[in-house]
């Protein structure tokens, strides 16, 4: 089986034309996929941690939104193309610095990626449930029900496999971008600009640089979606062949303009329409910049539009850190020296992941916050660090020496992980 896929992909390869075909319906549902897995519950807090320091900091982030996010995706999906055809980042990482580093790497990126898919798990219980009870007047069944069926349904996406998932996402993407769009424009009556009076005075470089090292994690990972870079790479090597490199990094871009475009304005949006004294309030009561809203409008059609976005942003993030976290529990699974068939080790994984998520979900922990926030280094380190050391290092990426960019990601990653680590021990 193995030599007859192995010969379709010679065969397709050879029949790569020497320039780069147009643009496919394939290429627009990875854009899409991508942008799914980056704006999802992370997009509805951004707007309080982006505008409670006032308008300046506010500024300088967006203006570094996009060259942020896409350099170091971009990275990463290069280190993943050079490994060898059909690797995945954790085999591409054994192939480049050894069995021990690959093996070390996998447990990273496991333990990084799947806090986050127990976050969302715990999220979509919540949400669903507070939609029922709240805005439907229905009593929500038992927890341990609501979450054991809910995650069932995600799981029952993920069984269909990764195309599948990945067109999943792009669908959700649609009424995302509706509601984010509703919500942005519905606010425009409200605009006050109260963060604009916080512009006339222009804080100092201290005060300034303080506030941007802290509040750089917040856009680097609400714009993050290095779970489904792996796969994303992968299918594109094997769609495009030498040519890969060039329509990846044309996909990366317009998904990340994509998301700069909508989400600054969504955040914009809120900003304009509520102080910085209300952003700082939102945060203390450790609410969503959506349940903030509703409260502060009483307004019905945001109370019932609220989970409705809520729901399908969570959804189709877990879709996406799936993918990520299901390849790091397999590398995890084949490193140990146990082999089981592809079958078999796709029941493991998922049965493994049904239980643990269902188990979190129902005990509903408050412990889940810290869990993220130690989770953040590590996903900063490997978005941002391993691949330009990589760069430096391995011969396979030799070409990429010398960009301003590679500077750029450094000097973005190691902010990132010191804020997170100052922010853990502060």
């Amino acid at each position: 089986m193995n030599d007859q896929a192995n010969s379709v992909n010679e065969r397709y390869l050879d029949a790569t034309p020497a320039t780069l075909s147009s643009w496919n319906r394939q290429d627009t549902t990875w854009m899409l996929g991508l942008f799914g897995t980056a704006i999802g519950a992370g997009t509805l807090f951004l707007p309080i941690n982006a505008g409670v320091g006032g308008f300046w900091p506010l500024l300088v982030l967006a203006l570094l939104a996009f060259p942020m996010t896409f350099y170091a995706h971009r990275g990463l999906t290069r280190f993943v193309l050079s490994g060898r055809e059909g690797a995945d980042i954790t085999e591409v990482v054994e192939e480049h610095f050894g069995i021990r580093a690959g093996a070390l790497i996998t447990l990273l990126y496991f333990f990084a990626i799947f806090p986050i898919l127990l976050i969302y798990s715990v999220a979509l219980t919540n949400t669903v449930g507070s939609f029922l009870e709240h805005q439907l007047h229905i009593m929500p069944p038992p927890r341990a029900l609501l979450s054991l069926v809910l995650i069932l349904g995600l799981l029952a996406v993920v069984r269909c496999g990764e195309q599948v998932i990945v067109k999943a996402m792009s669908l959700m993407v649609y009424p995302f971008i509706v509601a984010l769009l509703f919500l942005a424009v519905f606010l425009i009556p409200h605009w006050n600009g109260g963060i604009l009076a916080t512009a006339s005075t222009l804080p100092e470089p201290s005060a300034l640089l303080h506030t941007l090292w802290l509040a750089i994690p917040v856009m680097v990972f609400s714009f993050n979606h290095s779970p489904i870079i792996s796969a994303f790479a992968v299918d594109q090597k094997r769609r495009y062949g030498d040519h890969a490199e060039e329509r990846s990094s044309q996909i990366l871009s317009r998904a990340h303009a994509l998301m700069v475009v909508m989400v600054l304005f969504f955040v914009f949006s809120c900003v304009l329409t509520l102080s910085p004294a209300q952003l700082a309030e939102a945060k203390a009561q450790n609410l969503s910049i959506l349940s903030y809203l509703a409260n502060h409008f009483s307004n019905p059609t945001i109370a019932f539009a609220a989970p409705l976005i809520a729901f399908v942003a969570i959804s189709k993030s877990f879709l996406g850190h799936y993918i990520g976290a299901s390849e790091g529990l397999k590398g995890l699974i084949v490193k140990s020296g146990k082999r089981p068939g592809a079958k078999a080790l796709d029941r493991i994984v998922a049965a493994f992941m049904l239980v643990v998520c269902w188990i979190v979900a129902t005990l509903n922990p408050s412990i889940l916050g810290m869990i993220e926030t130690l989770g953040g280094p590590v996903i900063a380190a490997i978005l941002f660090l391993m691949p330009m050391y990589a760069i430096r290092k391995v011969p396979a990426m030799a070409r990429y020496r010398g960009q301003a960019s590679n500077v750029f990601v450094v000097a973005v990653g190691l902010v990132a992980i010191t804020a997170l680590i100052y922010s853990l021990t502060a």
